[in-house]
């Protein structure tokens, strides 16, 4: 009987722990900003604020009716920069950011879904400017995110993002290694990255 209580205080305090986090995840705790404000921008292209990483404004959709994503997401961030830099549509305009990546496409190959030339994380491409970059989930974020590069370097990579968390940034710098000839960005989430050519 003992072993029955004490279980069900043990998963009580999982579901209130787990509940807590996914309330917490759509607040705005950072006073600083309000949730829609630009804060970055890449050719002309806006980053704006988000507050909690599962804080959700809408579905963002444009005049001919492609989707761009739930405002103020990563992915709506990529794909209006795509749309409107490169007046790219993706093939497949819906999914979660670590769905940009396709697993069973190899390296240097033509992802179907995005439209785009895919490189896995190592890759003998070396990443370029505009890229983006598929992260996959974790345990906080099961879907996954997406930036884009901004700034490549002989040793380290920098990407603009939307939606880091309250008190993420827009930019990050990674480190680029080169070995024997193949490109890695030095971090265990990032998939690979998607090419416009």
């Amino acid at each position: 009987m003992k072993i029955k209580k004490i279980t069900l205080v043990i998963i009580s305090v999982f579901v209130l722990v787990y509940a807590g986090i996914k309330v917490v995840k759509r607040l705005n705790l950072n006073s600083d900003y309000e949730i829609g404000q630009p804060l970055d921008s890449l050719n002309g292209v806006k980053v704006y604020y988000n507050g909690g990483v599962d804080h959700v404004s809408g579905r963002n959709i444009t005049k001919d009716s492609y989707n761009l994503g739930l405002k103020y997401q990563c992915v709506e961030f990529v794909k209006r920069y795509y749309y409107q830099y490169y007046k790219h549509k993706m093939p497949d305009a819906y999914g979660h950011a670590k769905d940009f990546f396709d697993s069973k496409t190899p390296d240097g190959s033509w992802n179907k879904s995005r439209g785009l030339v895919q490189y896995k994380n190592p890759s003998n491409s070396k990443p370029q400017v505009g890229d983006l970059v598929i992260f996959s989930g974790s345990l906080l974020n099961r879907f996954g995110h997406v930036a884009i590069i901004s700034n490549v370097s002989e040793n380290e990579i920098q990407i603009i993002q939307q939606n880091p968390g309250p008190f993420g940034s827009s930019r990050e710098v990674f480190d680029l290694k080169n070995q024997n000839g193949n490109y890695k960005i030095d971090n265990e989430r990032l998939l690979g990255w998607l090419r416009k050519e």
